[in-house]
């Protein structure tokens, strides 16, 4: 069956041989992330070989994503490793401390107490340990514990509602950028953007380091910051996609405030046109199970019914015991919530306008697929623009998007109800739609008798010329 919501899986020891990498793209793998705050530039230059090498055996494109650290803030390290903190009792944050003990620990990020104030709230470890600011010293940031627990080497730090000025981007990242770049990234994705100002530098840093290998690649802010919330809509507005990372921004917001800020951030990215990952913990159990919970597997199917256009896994297919059974577990998942999902396409172009023709186009194409009832929806395209526009709109009808641009396949393989396929099209528009129609019946997705819609551009290979739509049954002479 056609799965509409993509999947994207984070590769790491457990995932990185191309055995397991081939298996994983059969199960129904679309991105690969690659991600930076782990494993050095030879690690993720090796993999996105294996990667490529991958799905060239199977036959169709895998997207990869490089993922940045940006500017995680974390204490440093422990003489003993660890150290158990008890509620009620001091801990002292220190800039300027080597090693840690039981009465304090080192901070990578020297600035931080500069960002403090008596009666802040710090939480560490993803929220486990809560720290009370009681006073800040010149480099010392003194606490009083208020949920304790075990706290180890390098854990992150944030200050609950935000507020730290950390950059968005580090020298690493500037670094990495390059890399990602070198190495034939497909999407960049920026950690802790507060502003669209932040990612406006990421997109300059990545269309300079990506010139010279011909590669200008989609920009996605992660949502993870409380400040990011009232600029989401500059944020959207300067991105290709979001993602909306759970994990720091419920640090940071509070567990109880973010299914709705998924819902709110998914619904807002499918109005303004841009594409919206949806991550963190989804099939954590899996890591050692399996099997998903019964609440990840409504987790997930609540997030494809929100209209996400993909899910993501982290630790599950980086380091679980069960990468290929995950993405097995989470494409099932994906089909059956699609299943139950309504069309609202009259009511969601009511009061729209269309500025552009190859916009109208696409629109005009899924109006006529949902109303006839079309076995697909064929676009003929070169940016890929016009498939993103027909993907915000769900209407239980499959869009292929044929392009010749290996870059724009890659592309699309993030956007929801999109197969991208290669197309080596003609210059004559005729021969291009007979050729696009044979493609999408060889690979079995229509026969002959059924109903397919057809968008092109005249004249032929220009970005944004979608200026045409056609109606065909599969065996007609076009």
């Amino acid at each position: 069956m056609h799965r509409a919501t993509k999947i994207v899986a984070t590769i790491g020891p457990a995932s990185s041989t191309p055995d397991v990498l081939l298996q994983m793209i059969h199960a129904g793998l679309d991105v690969v992330r690659l991600n930076f705050s782990h494993g050095t530039a030879d690690d993720h230059r090796q993999r996105a070989e294996t990667v490529r090498e991958c799905a060239r055996q199977a036959g169709r494109e895998v997207g990869i994503m490089a993922d940045l650290q940006g500017p995680k803030i974390r204490v440093g390290k422990f003489e003993n490793g660890k150290t158990m903190l008890e509620s009620g009792k001091p801990f002292i944050l220190d800039a300027e401390c080597e090693l840690g003990n039981d009465e304090r620990v080192g901070l990578d990020y020297k600035d931080l107490p500069r960002d403090l104030k008596p009666g802040d709230v710090l939480l560490l470890n993803d929220g486990i340990i809560v720290l009370d600011v009681v006073r800040v010293i010149g480099s010392e940031i003194h606490t009083t514990v208020k949920i304790g627990g075990e706290l180890s080497n390098n854990k992150g730090i944030n200050r609950q509602g935000g507020g730290l000025t950390a950059p968005a981007l580090t020298a690493k990242d500037m670094e990495d950028i390059r890399t990602a770049l070198a190495l034939g990234a497909d999407y960049v994705a920026v950690s802790f953007p507060k502003n669209a100002t932040d990612m406006e530098m990421a997109r300059q840093l990545a269309n300079i380091a990506g010139a010279p290998y011909g590669i200008k690649p989609k920009m996605i802010a992660k949502i993870e910051r409380a400040e990011a919330i009232p600029a989401l809509q500059e944020i959207l507005d300067s991105s290709d996609g979001i993602m909306v990372a759970r994990g720091d921004l419920a640090v940071e917001v509070g567990n109880a405030a973010v299914p709705a800020l998924q819902k709110r951030m998914i619904r807002m990215a499918r109005e303004s046109n841009k594409f919206v990952i949806t991550a963190t913990q989804m099939m954590e159990s899996m890591i050692y199970a399996p099997v998903p919970t019964r609440a990840e597997v409504s987790d997930v199917a609540n997030a494809v019914l929100d209209g996400t256009d993909a899910v993501m896994l982290s630790a599950e297919s980086a380091a679980g015991k069960y990468p290929v059974q995950t993405i097995e577990a989470m494409a099932a998942i994906c089909l059956e919530a699609e299943k139950s999902e309504q069309s609202e396409l009259d009511k969601d172009f009511l009061d729209r306008t269309f500025g552009r023709i190859d916009q109208s186009i696409a629109m005009g194409a899924l109006f006529t697929a949902f109303h006839l009832g079309a076995k697909a929806i064929v676009a003929l395209t070169d940016s890929g623009s016009t498939a993103l526009w027909m993907s915000r709109h769900w209407i239980h009808v499959p869009i292929f998007a044929l392009t010749p641009r290996t870059g724009s396949e890659r592309a699309m393989a993030l956007y929801r109800n999109v197969t991208p396929l290669h197309l080596d099209t003609s210059s004559d528009r005729d021969t291009a739609l007979q050729q696009a129609i044979e493609v999408v019946v060889s690979k079995g997705y229509a026969s002959r008798g059924d109903v397919v819609v057809l968008t092109v551009g005249e004249p032929m290979g220009q970005p944004g010329g979608t200026n045409t739509l056609k109606i065909v049954r599969v065996g007609d002479v076009l």
